[in-house]
């Protein structure tokens, strides 16, 4: 347990920021920036959002970095290279800086609990999913459990062309985009899932389109994506990390207001047109943080779009910047569950319960009140 070094209170409290989730919430932006700023400086990225007044500005995020001469956008993938907007890395219009891998599916896949073809494949022999993980993100989340991201030295390249024969490999049925998150190489993942998604289709072969996103990016180009997984019969999950802008600027260095907005314009134009789950979100319960208030708000936001739109809570646990903090606590994880059930949710999940000694949605529904049929998939809008 820590203090809070503006109340004093004891609590679940991250040594990285150091403020209690009631404080932080008034505290000045500079006290909430200054953790990342310290982060982001060991690890050579840019300490803050630029804002160079003479900077050339990208648009690809809600970040808007307005881009000095010789400098980089926040995510660090793009640079201001002799008043040119380029590629850092020495990166191509057709290449990314990623990771790719075969996962078998359902093994990583966060829409696995919902997900038709996801639980068929169970039984299935060989179903494989692309999996793409971006380096490079547009957040700076100082939990981040896929931290390796931000150190762009440690990412490969790979050619459009190499990308879409991957996703060729006989017994693939899917390609995730995630990371990092995908929003500041979307213009190379929506291009290499187009050529993909067209080359399957002549050979008579079946290809889903996935994302994993923290929502933020461009909505010309999440209407691209979306479109992408509408047609495919892919899906959309948005990480919903905080409902309070403080919150996320605290967590996560920036504002997430515009994944609400993408997750609206998703669940209002594109959802009712889909014969399956095309939109999802999740929310990490970060112990002291992002507790019922928080979930609680989220799930309304959700709910009031459409109550059959899956929501899965995920278990936390230390890493990155805030390995301090213990595994979200069964209490916690109890009214974060019971919050987004009361704003009227149909499809609450729980993900990673094995970090609370548990492996069924049974076992955890029980102990929250014995609930039953919570994460039974509902036919789409």
């Amino acid at each position: 347990m820590e203090r809070c070094e503006s109340c004093g209170r004891a609590g679940l409290i991250s040594s990285e920021i150091g403020l209690c989730y009631e404080c932080l919430k008034s505290a000045a932006m500079e006290r909430l920036l200054a953790p990342h700023r310290r982060v982001r400086k060991a690890l050579g990225l840019p300490p803050e959002v630029p804002k160079a007044g003479d900077g050339l500005p990208c648009s690809l995020c809600s970040n808007g970095c307005l881009i000095p001469e010789g400098g980089r956008g926040y995510c660090g993938l793009r640079g201001n290279r002799g008043g040119k907007l380029e590629q850092v890395m020495d990166l191509g219009c057709d290449e990314a800086l990623a990771h790719t891998y075969y996962d078998p599916i359902p093994t990583n896949c966060c829409a696995a609990w919902f997900c038709e073809p996801c639980q068929r494949a169970r039984t299935a022999s060989s179903a494989y999913n692309l999996a793409a993980f971006y380096f490079g993100c547009n957040f700076d989340c100082l939990f981040c459990q896929n931290a390796h991201h931000k150190y762009l030295s440690g990412g490969t390249k790979i050619e459009l062309e190499e990308f879409v024969s991957l996703a060729l490999r006989p017994r693939v049925r899917c390609i995730c985009h995630f990371g990092g998150s995908p929003e500041p190489q979307l213009p190379f993942a929506l291009r290499a899932s187009a050529a993909a998604l067209e080359a399957a289709r002549s050979r008579g072969r079946e290809l889903r389109i996935c994302w994993e996103w923290n929502g933020c990016g461009h909505p010309s180009l999440v209407r691209r994506a979306v479109e992408l997984a509408l047609e495919s019969g892919g899906i959309i999950k948005f990480d919903l990390k905080a409902w309070h802008e403080r919150l996320s600027l605290a967590l996560s260095g920036v504002s997430n207001r515009r994944a609400y907005e993408n997750f609206a314009m998703i669940a209002q134009e594109y959802r009712p047109r889909a014969k399956h789950h095309l939109l999802t979100a999740t929310t990490l319960l970060v112990p002291g943080y992002v507790d019922a208030e928080e979930v609680g708000r989220i799930a309304e936001f959700i709910a009031a779009l459409d109550r059959g739109i899956p929501y899965s809570l995920l278990i936390f646990h230390g890493d990155f910047a805030m390995a301090d903090l213990e595994v979200t606590p069964l209490e916690q994880a109890i009214r974060c569950y019971n919050a987004a059930r009361a704003a009227g949710l149909e499809m609450v999940n729980v993900g990673n319960l094995h970090l609370l000694g548990l492996f069924r949605m049974e076992q955890f529904a029980a102990l929250a009140g014995g609930v039953k049929g919570l994460h039974s998939p509902r036919a789409g809008s």
